[in-house]
């Protein structure tokens, strides 16, 4: 009753948003979070208000992963992309390449090109973290770590790492929640094809999913892969619930 914040994060969706709301009930607990998987509940935005059920803040695993793979697929190359501010100011991370413009240069340059408004904000070499300033070199194969605004994040990258072949062919294994999240967000700007074990969940995925081509097999099965044209795919997406499958069939793709 004394506590200042609730996180609610039992499997359950319901019993997560009871908890916040009886904690407001009774007891005017200031700060809720809870734990929501279902997309049924979480579309209702209008469920969260205090004159319903009152919750703060949610935290939703499925979504959190499918916007990251969505930024990491948006931005060939990238290694990490972390939204700030609703999306807009960007931290992204890429592998410095000989391509690259700047690869050579001090990151003073950047100060010279008035168009790009960009901060890098660290660098890893070789392991080892650098507290970057305007007579940092940035060096082929560096972790680059800068801040700048959505516009600019190409511009950017192209700058660090050179032009990336932009994706245009995904493959997705696992049409769990996660995986058919993925491939709902990514049908529509790219060709994707959905690779699903169960016959009933196969079955349940070609309904709902307006582009993606749905294919009942396992992901672990090679001659499926090329059969269905991995050396074409330009990312491949390991999202079964088996951890051991997701390595597997990733180390496949990759040979």
């Amino acid at each position: 009753e004394d506590a200042d914040m609730i996180i609610a994060a039992t499997t359950s969706d319901e019993v997560n948003m009871i908890a916040c709301q009886v904690a407001y009930t009774l007891y005017h607990t200031p700060t809720k979070i809870a734990r929501i998987r279902a997309q049924v509940y979480l579309r209702e935005g209008k469920l969260y208000a205090n004159e319903s059920i009152p919750i703060d803040h949610i935290i939703s695993p499925e979504q959190l992963i499918t916007e990251h793979v969505f930024r990491l697929i948006e931005y060939p190359g990238s290694l990490q992309v972390i939204d700030f501010a609703k999306g807009r100011v960007r931290l992204v991370g890429v592998r410095a390449d000989r391509n690259g413009s700047l690869v050579g240069s001090t990151i003073s340059c950047l100060s010279q090109r008035p168009s790009l408004d960009t901060r890098v904000a660290a660098i890893y070499r070789q392991g080892q973290a650098i507290v970057p300033t305007g007579d940092t070199t940035i060096q082929a194969n560096d972790e680059v770590f800068f801040i700048t605004s959505r516009q600019d994040t190409l511009t950017v990258m192209e700058e660090i790492r050179g032009i990336s072949k932009p994706s245009k062919r995904i493959m997705i294994a696992g049409g769990g929640n996660i995986g058919r999240s993925v491939a709902k967000v990514l049908e529509s700007r790219y060709r994707v094809k959905l690779i699903e074990k169960s016959p009933d969940r196969s079955f349940t995925l070609a309904e709902s999913l307006n582009r993606t081509l749905v294919l009942k097999g396992d992901a672990t099965d090679r001659e499926l892969l090329i059969e269905e044209g991995i050396d074409n795919v330009d990312v491949f997406c390991a999202l079964t619930n088996d951890d051991e499958d997701n390595i597997l069939c990733a180390m496949l793709a990759k040979r």
